[in-house]
Order: C-alpha cells, then structure tokens, then sequence
C-alpha cells in the first residue's frame, strides 16, 4: 500500500511539473526580449564605424610622414622609423593592425549584410568604394597582402586568407571603383548615417571616380597602357569639383583627431617640421607655411601666446642625419626651448588642434593628379588651368582645417602668380605641390613620391640606417603572420622576393 502511494504520488508530480513547465514556456520568448533593445545592427553604423576608424594616427607620423621627409624627431627607440631609415616594427604594423582589426572587419560585415538587400544598395555600393580605398592603402604600405579572402573569420571560418598579388589587388580595385561608382543611384535611399557626406550620391560619384583617378595614376610605370584607360575613365565620369567635395573624417570635442592626440600629448616635444619641408615651403614664399608651422617657447609645454612665433621669416626644419646625441651639432643648431628643440613644430592651434578632420582625397590632390593625366597627353585640356586650380584649392583648404589656418585671399592671388607650370618640369611641379598638399595623409605622400619620383628629396644621411637604397620602399609584415598564417606568408615573401624594407611594391619600378 505505502509502495503504491509512494508511486502515485511521484507519478503526479511527474504531470505536475510537465504541465507546469508547458505552461512556462507560453510566452517565453516575448518574456524574455528586452523591448528596448535592437535585435539587429543598422549596417550603416558599422559603415560609420569603419569610417571613424580609417583616421591615421601616430605609425604615419612616425614612418610615411617622416620618409618623405615632412616631419622628423631626433629619438629612436619606440619613435624610431623613417627619421633614422631602420625597423621597428611595433610602428610599421601600425597600418596592417588598424585597418585589418577594424576596418575591413566592418566593411566586409557592411558587404555581407548587404549585398543581396536592394534597398540598401546605395549603402553597399559606398561600402565597396571605401573598401578600395582601404586596400589600395594597405596594399600600397606592404605589397601582397591578403585581400579577396580578408576579414572572412568569422563569416566562413577562414583564419588563414591567401595572400593576393598586388597587381590583382589593383586591378579588383579599378574594377570595383568604376563599377560602384556607376550603380550608385540618386534617386535609391539616403543613407544619413554616412560619415563623409551623408549619403549624399553626387558626392560619393565624385570621390569614387577621383580614387579611380588616383588608382590609376599608381600604375604610370607597372602599366601605362591600364593607367591611361582608367584614368580617362575616371575624368570623363566626373571628378571633385570644389573643396565641399573633399573626402575628410570630422572630427569634434567628443571625437578628437587621432594626430591631435599625439601631436598634442605625451610625444608634443618631440615631433618636428622638416628641414626640406620647410625650406621648400620658404623658398616658394608658400602662405600655407604660416598657417602649419609654430616655434614654441616651451615645446613640451601647452601653447602659450606670448611664446608661439609663426613668422615665416622665424621658422627652422629639424635636419635629417642627426639624433639626440648628435643634433647639437648639426649648423644652425638653434638650441633648446623649455623641454625641447627650439625648431618648429606642428601647430597645435590649426592643423593640430582637436577638431581638425583627417583628408583622405581632395579636390586639389585630384586636379593635380588631372594635370599630370593632360601632360601625359592622355586627356585633352589646359595643364596650366588645371594645376592652378589644384593649388589654388591646396590653399583655399588650409579653413577646413580650422578658422585661423585660412590663407587670406591676396596671399593665395600672390602665390598663384609665382607658380606656372615650367615647360620640361611639368611633372616635377605638379608631383612636388601633391606633396605639400598631402601633409597629414602620410600614407598617399608616400605613395606617390614612390611612383612619380617627386619632390627631389636627398637621401636620409643617418649613418646607423637599416637600408641598402636611398629609401625605405615598404614595411614589413606582422611576425604574427608569419608565425600563424606561415604557409600563405612564405609564399607572398617567396613572390615579392624578401620581407623588408628595401623590397619596392609591384607598381614601384
């Protein structure tokens, strides 16, 4: 008797749990949602997203921007780089580590979320310009780099991509810029959610067909034949007509500009303008000069505007070959100044204040690089007209930089009456005002001193160099690559011939 209700006993509890536990599940999920949160990510924001992250930051400063000789500091050790022509490569992963780690990552999210939704179209298609943009950077930086199969991790599983040969990479990037640029349609959805101009689709044409251009013009020496049917391509589909058009990252109080951040902190005394950068800009009677460079009385020290010189007349480029044991030396050496060198340095208040955007492609960049396509004979038009042009908006965009950096207008009016194009040193010019006007966009100054060959720079004297040229042509890889994608990476240094840094990238003959 106690076995048989001992039995039925657990025999009701067996129904009652059952039951109960169905009637738990009634309206589980609803339960369970959480009404204000999102259950799916707008891709927009992950487009946003990989545009904030596409800021260059201090590894530009320290390797691009100091090979070409705009900046330079005297120390090694975690600052070294093109300032003393030597490896570190803690800095020259910089580029690989940003872009990889955050913005492909997004922008093939952006892609895959995307591709199929037609209503998004707009959005996918601005994805695929500035995925080009992205990989002509990286690719221009390390050579043969992973590229068709990047950023597929966590999509399909693929942690060891292949490493694609640069003159594929570059011919996918023409293809996808003149194909994006085409399939943008006015007339589809807005997306506001857009970094750069708010999803404006006459100005997306615009900057996809001047990267064309610029893509185009990279490839003047590895395939003349593919650099002008593209470049024709890119000025017949229309190019940046004016500086509203240029390609920037705004930056706010709340989104401080990366450089700001070093330029402005803990590495403020030891960042300093060029010497050839600043002579050039004195013997050209440059305007923008003033409005870029400033002597501080303390350079470790927040501005003070009893001790900011900014005169011209006043302003001293650090010279290459020394460091800080040995810059005493060099002539002209004009002393110490507070916590630092008395040369000049980046003004804090212009280009270097917090707020300053970030130009990745600009209406003067392009309209040189126009120039250069009517000197070549590849398009009809007035050179002269053209580059003017470009130097006249060089300097006109000196006010997006900040108020206070505006060049005035009989300054700009004086500086475009002493620059003519000079008949067999067309190229020279133009190259060398692409030059100026690249200062801050590191990786593009660097690239295109490689292929044109331009300015006229003398090689880096430093005497503990880690470089067999005159130059440093590329960075190396992550050792991690080499130590976790091993098969794919021996096989791009077995193409590209040996993982350093005198090793030129395809297009550089």
């Amino acid at each position: 008797m106690k076995r048989f209700i001992k039995t039925s006993c657990y025999r009701a509890l067996a129904l009652i749990l059952v039951f109960g536990l169905n009637a738990c599940d009634k309206g589980f999920e609803e339960v369970n949602i959480n009404p204000v949160q999102p259950s799916s990510l707008n891709p927009v924001y992950l487009f946003s997203n990989a545009q904030l992250s596409s800021g260059f930051t201090s590894h530009t400063i320290n390797y691009d921007m100091a090979i070409v000789q705009q900046v330079m500091n005297p120390f090694a050790g975690v600052l070294a780089g093109g300032n003393v022509n030597i490896l570190n490569a803690d800095q020259a992963v910089g580029m690989w580590n940003q872009y990889y780690n955050e913005v492909v990552k997004r922008l093939v999210d952006v892609l895959n979320s995307t591709r199929d939704s037609p209503e998004r179209s707009n959005l996918y298609h601005m994805a695929r310009i500035w995925h080009a943009h992205t990989f002509m950077v990286l690719t221009d930086t390390y050579g043969d780099i992973p590229c068709s199969e990047a950023g597929l991790g966590y999509l399909n599983g693929n942690f060891f991509p292949v490493y694609d040969e640069q003159s594929a990479i570059y011919e996918s990037i023409l293809n996808t810029l003149a194909e994006a640029t085409e399939a943008l349609d006015a007339s589809g959805r807005t997306e506001t959610g857009d970094l750069f101009y708010r999803g404006d689709i006459a100005k997306w044409k615009k900057l996809g067909n001047s990267l064309l251009l610029r893509a185009a013009m990279r490839l003047v020496k590895a395939d003349p034949a593919k650099a002008q049917q593209f470049a024709v391509k890119a000025i017949n589909g229309g190019l940046m007509t004016g500086n509203g058009d240029n390609c920037l990252m705004p930056y706010s109080t709340t989104f401080n500009s990366p450089y700001a951040g070093y330029t402005n902190g803990s590495e403020k005394a030891n960042i300093y303008l060029s010497q050839p950068f600043v002579n050039y800009l004195k013997s050209t009677a440059d305007p923008r000069l003033k409005s870029i460079s400033v002597k501080y009385g303390n350079p470790g020290a927040e501005p003070d505007a009893t001790t900011q010189n900014t005169n011209p007349a006043d302003q001293i480029g650090m010279p290459f070959g020394y460091d800080n044991l040995t810059i005493s030396t060099a002539p002209g050496f004009p002393g110490t100044a507070g916590s630092g060198y008395a040369y000049s340095q980046i003004n804090r208040a212009t280009i270097g204040n917090i707020t300053a955007p970030i130009f990745f492609v600009t209406y003067a960049q392009t309209s040189l690089l126009h120039a250069e396509a009517i000197v070549r004979g590849w398009v009809p038009g007035n050179a002269e007209t053209v580059y003017k042009a470009g130097v006249k908006a060089a300097l006109e965009q000196m006010a997006q930089h900040h108020s206070s950096a505006a060049v005035p207008e009989a300054d700009v009016a004086a500086y475009l009456n002493s620059r003519s194009l000079e008949a067999g040193k067309e190229l020279e010019e133009i190259n060398t005002q692409y030059w100026v006007n690249s200062f801050f966009n590191g990786p593009e100054a660097w690239a295109n001193f490689r292929r044109s060959g331009f300015p006229r720079l003398t090689p880096n004297p430093y005497p503990g160099k880690s470089i067999k040229g005159d130059f440093i042509r590329r960075l190396v890889y992550p050792i991690v690559e080499a130590n976790v994608n091993s098969e794919n990476y021996r096989a791009a240094v077995s193409r590209i011939g040996a993982d350093d840094l005198d090793t030129r990238v395809w297009w550089d003959k």
